[in-house]
């Protein structure tokens, strides 16, 4: 039996005009799990195979664990890791321009929009511009674990992705509902660790959304969600 190591990507740069950019705090935060993973596994840390996707905040957040664990494995980039277009759901639901979520209320304003968008998506009920559907978006995620049953079912693995990949990825595994599948994935905290347990006919859930690395008093000020 294998495992998956699920992580989402660093802290990104929400608000700004890219978000797809790690921001310094993403940066350490993927560094201390690289250091993590190699204080817990010493010299016997090693990936038999590292996936992401083509998103640069994946990128460079799997080069920054890499860093932290002194590692040079090379990386297969998995489209169907890429994260859904946020705001093309949004502007499904409202056409008209938004102010960046630099308050409060407006940060709450976009993640309500944001979870209904997302149901509506589900349930086909809008197509926002330039994504494929959900069942698509799905299809993709489930490829990359299909991938590594088929030809690292026995290894280790670590996949480097986001939030709604993830959550997929999981809620698909476990027969989650539309909503729960959401509710995971707006929960869901910058490099938090997901475990599965792989073999070549199935995967299996192990642990969801966990810290190990930023869990003592130092690093509490790290964690964060966007």
């Amino acid at each position: 039996m294998g495992t998956i190591y699920l992580v989402r990507h660093g802290q990104a740069s929400f608000g700004a005009d890219d978000y797809d950019q790690l921001s310094d705090l993403g940066v350490r935060q993927s560094e201390r799990l690289g250091q993590y993973w190699r204080a817990r596994f010493g010299e016997q840390l090693r990936f038999d195979a590292v996936l992401t996707g083509t998103l640069r905040r994946q990128a460079q957040t799997w080069q920054a664990i890499a860093d932290g664990a002194g590692l040079a494995h090379k990386r297969i980039e998995w489209p169907g890791l890429n994260e859904y277009n946020g705001e093309a759901i949004i502007r499904a639901l409202h056409p008209g321009p938004l102010p960046k979520p630099d308050t409060p209320e407006r940060y709450r304003e976009h993640f309500r929009l944001l979870r209904e968008g997302l149901a509506r998506w589900i349930a086909g009920q809008i197509t926002p511009e330039g994504m494929p559907s959900w069942r698509n978006f799905a299809s993709g995620v489930m490829s990359a674990l299909n991938h590594v049953r088929a030809h690292h079912a026995a290894g280790v693995t670590l996949i480097v992705s986001s939030g709604g990949p993830i959550a997929t990825a999981v809620g698909q595994l476990l027969g989650a509902s539309p909503e729960a599948i959401i509710e995971m994935n707006l929960r869901i905290r910058n490099t938090g660790v997901t475990e599965l347990a792989c073999t070549p006919r199935r995967c299996a859930l192990v642990s969801y959304n966990t810290l190990p690395h930023l869990n003592d008093a130092v690093h509490a000020g790290w964690i964060t969600h966007t």
